[in-house]
């Protein structure tokens, strides 16, 4: 048998069936009409909202990320307790403003936005986050077509970064945001335009599960930020300290320690450099949020056996949950949390293989997992499935139907 990741411990079985926001799944499965389905627990949702806001000092805002998780009804959920949302497309603010949500904060971050695009979202209200020159002459531009004084931030290329876990020193080249030697100039040009300038964005650390690498970057991130407002010679308004935060999902991983992490930034922000002292904080958060809170449920369609090896073929796979495939080209790599919905606590049984219905041997969910004897018709439940999954995945592929989705 082969590791997986630890199942969240949101999870109960009762009656030795697994339940979601506290009905069994395969109701819920039914209530959907059918499987493939991801379901969304709020009541996960809004305890990780609860955790943050408990952990951090006041003040410092909470953005939802739209793009680890665009489905509208968990926006709309999420529009009642987080302070803004981050977007980086035209579809991600209509998909804000179909929930009810175009009146919130909302940072449009991200390169190649198009004019018409700039457009919309300054008469939208969005604070653009620039990740060049071109591109802030041309929000200007829009501003000045829309007849509003547009809201600009600036997006640093900062001279460290988070890799693998383990943060890295030195400036290296990249597609997004400027330069910091840059950007001094730029901020001064802005102010001379007259926009609505409204601080920098400094996006360091991806998926990282150490709370010291973290609560480094966050160090580093004032640091620089107190360096630029300095050669600006005023202050910054707002400091988009990006995310970062992960979920364990994988084999071995353990949780971030969000309590680590906030003490550690509330002690950087008491020893801010001068500038930031009136700064407002932003932290941009989306797998954190909602990756625990998703379980995507698939139907076993048949069982075989090769070469001493069972292999359990669901109606599901990467085309819907790209993440737990490895990406379709990394066989066994990840082996997401994985279990047998309707026998949820029974011990395993035997080691198989829970493959999709693609038609490529890399569409594996689970490789050599130990799961309960499961038969035709047994349901599957793939956790840590509620951020970068569907919206994520490969939908298209080999024209399969599209998954169905439910929060609870």
């Amino acid at each position: 048998m082969k590791p997986t990741g630890p199942i969240p411990p949101h999870f109960a079985a009762i009656d030795g069936r697994l339940f979601i926001g506290g009905v069994p799944a395969e109701e819920l499965v039914e209530e959907a009409g059918g499987t493939p389905l991801f379901v969304y627990d709020n009541n996960i949702v809004g305890s990780q909202i609860a955790r943050f806001k408990g952990a951090m000092a006041d003040g410092i805002a909470l953005h939802y990320s739209v793009s680890a998780n665009p489905y509208e009804p968990l926006l709309e959920f999420l529009g009642r307790y987080v302070d803004g949302f981050r977007i980086v497309s035209l579809g991600e603010l209509k998909r804000l403003q179909a929930a009810g949500l175009g009146g919130i904060p909302i940072n449009f971050a991200g390169p190649g936005k198009l004019d018409h695009e700039l457009e919309v979202a300054v008469k939208a209200g969005a604070t653009i986050s620039v990740e060049s020159e071109g591109e802030a002459a041309r929000t200007i531009r829009a501003g000045e077509n829309a007849g509003i004084r547009p809201k600009i931030s600036v997006r640093v290329t900062p001279p460290f970064a988070i890799e693998a876990g383990t943060v890295s020193i030195g400036a290296r080249p990249s597609p997004f945001g400027v330069d910091a030697e840059r950007v001094p100039m730029l901020v001064q040009g802005l102010l001379e335009a007259g926009v609505d300038w409204r601080g920098l964005h400094m996006f360091s650390g991806v998926q990282c599960l150490d709370a010291s690498a973290l609560s480094q970057i966050h160090r580093l991130t004032v640091a620089h930020a107190g360096e630029i407002a300095e050669a600006i010679g005023v202050p910054v308004p707002e400091l988009n300290l990006g995310s970062g935060f992960d979920v364990a999902c994988r084999p071995g991983e353990s949780p971030l320690d969000i309590d680590h992490v906030a003490v550690s930034l509330n002690d950087t922000l008491c020893n801010a450099p001068s500038l930031l002292a009136t700064t407002r904080f932003t932290i941009e958060l989306g797998r954190w949020l909602v990756g625990e809170a998703g379980v995507y449920l698939t139907r076993v369609l048949d069982r075989t056996e090769s070469c001493g090896h069972t292999f359990l073929t669901t109606d599901g796979g990467g085309h819907h949950l790209i993440g737990a495939t490895g990406g379709l080209g990394e066989r066994g790599l990840v082996n997401y949390p994985i279990a047998l919905a309707n026998r949820f606590d029974a011990p395993p049984e035997e080691a198989v293989t829970v493959t999709g219905c693609l038609c490529t041997p890399f569409d594996v969910l689970g490789d050599q997992v130990g799961l309960p004897r499961a038969d035709e018709g047994d349901l599957i439940a793939v956790f840590c499935a509620g951020a970068y999954g569907l919206s994520a995945s490969p939908q298209a592929w080999e024209s399969r139907p599209v998954a169905r989705e439910l929060l609870v």
